[in-house]
């Protein structure tokens, strides 16, 4: 199944954009979803009312899927007061009522995520396509199940189940009750669908399509998006550049515009040369309905949505090299394309090491081995993170 997250900086027109990757796929006998959080910008572009309970068929082969993010929440909230009814019977608390629930901050990447992970899960489509938030806000949203699940480990440790025997002991001895049982049944449940999307995050046949315009700082923008991607082992099939205006135009304001584009355009295949840039004409107005989304899909960007997935698995893109025998050290290399030296961070706590590029971080527990080293330098080499560490002879296996 092939798995398509397109996003990029806001009014770029990724929803549009989004639309006709799906429709590109379905047009090609794939069975195609797009799936997005958004309310009218979406049905203007389909030319199509969408329901939030069920796929909308929109074009042979295409359904689209309006998730609603306060149904999802209310029926999740929902279920936590029935499952804590007796904790809220005790301590005298009044239930909510659904018609009084409004969804938290938050809920919308929650919802989107456990959209991602049902449709991933079903037999139903060969292509999903999804319309992600912002560029800066698809970034922590796709770290969000990695870090949750390291809070949840932190926080309520599952051996420590395997002492729940022990826990009216315990009590006893400690003066105190133990964590109920309950709250690791809660924290299982949420490791396990944490887990799936996390699945269909890592899946090979998963990448990021990254949708521009053609202004002057397209490049420098992507630049730092890629770079925060590929921080979380994102992959970036490709960049759509939008609205682009047809040249050769006698009027010398077109003409000057579209000169302008043109050496944006220029810029991103060089900074991007490794990925497929697709161009997307301008049409003169804003596209609705399917009719107008197939002038899209036209042309140069005839290529959008027929990438397939990877073959086997993605292997971690984090390495360790071995360079002991020549150099005395192991090198842990972090692929950066588009990181620069002034926006990089590299903290080490104990078995984790930090790794910031400008905005954004992730946390990493070490490999065993390099638990026993200590870090003796870091340097950014041809858009990778070269992180060194010497073994600390305290730690370190001596030979005989």
């Amino acid at each position: 199944m092939r798995t398509v997250l397109v996003t990029g900086p806001g009014g770029a027109g990724r929803t549009t954009l989004a639309a006709a990757t799906a429709l590109a796929g379905a047009r090609r006998g794939a069975r195609a979803l797009l799936l997005t959080t958004e309310s009218s910008a979406p049905e203007a572009v389909l030319g199509t009312p969408l329901g939030a309970d069920a796929p909308t068929p929109i074009a042979p082969g295409l359904h689209a899927l309006r998730i609603d993010p306060g149904d999802r929440f209310r029926q999740e909230f929902l279920a936590f007061q029935e499952r804590a009814g007796a904790a809220l019977d005790l301590l005298g608390a009044s239930p909510l009522d659904e018609d009084e629930l409004t969804e938290l901050p938050g809920c919308e990447d929650f919802a989107l995520l456990h959209a991602l992970r049902a449709e991933h899960a079903s037999d139903d489509w060969d292509m999903v396509v999804v319309d992600m938030p912002s560029a800066a806000e698809t970034i922590r949203l796709l770290a969000l199940p990695a870090q949750v699940r390291r809070y949840l480990r932190r926080l309520l440790p599952p051996e420590r189940q395997a002492a729940r025997a022990l826990r009216p002991v315990l009590a006893q001895l400690a003066g105190v009750p133990m964590p109920a049982q309950k709250l690791y049944d809660a924290a299982e449940r949420w490791e396990s669908e944490l887990a799936a999307v996390q699945r269909a995050i890592d899946d090979p046949g998963t990448s990021v399509r990254l949708v521009t315009d053609a202004g002057p700082v397209a490049a420098a923008n992507l630049r730092t998006i890629r770079a925060g991607l590929a921080l979380h082992g994102r992959r970036t099939d490709g960049v759509v550049v939008n609205r682009l205006l047809p040249t050769g135009s006698a009027d010398p304001f077109l003409a000057a515009l579209s000169g302008s584009q043109q050496s944006a355009l220029k810029a991103l295949r060089e900074e991007f040369p490794d990925l497929p840039v697709h161009e997307v004409a301008h049409l003169g107005r804003d596209p609705q309905g399917v009719d107008e989304l197939d002038e899209l899909i036209d042309g140069p960007a005839a290529q959008i949505g027929t990438e397939g997935p990877d073959d086997g698995p993605r292997p971690d893109p984090w390495t360790v090299e071995d360079r002991l025998a020549t150099d005395g050290i192991l090198v842990w290399r972090v692929p950066l394309p588009g990181a620069e030296r002034k926006g990089l961070g590299l903290v080490r706590r104990g078995d984790e090491i930090v790794v910031s590029v400008g905005r954004f971080r992730r946390i990493r527990t070490l490999p065993s081995a390099l638990r026993r080293c200590t870090v003796s330098g870091a340097g950014l080499r041809d858009g990778s993170l070269e992180i060194r560490f010497t073994p600390d002879p305290d730690l370190w296996p001596k030979s005989d």
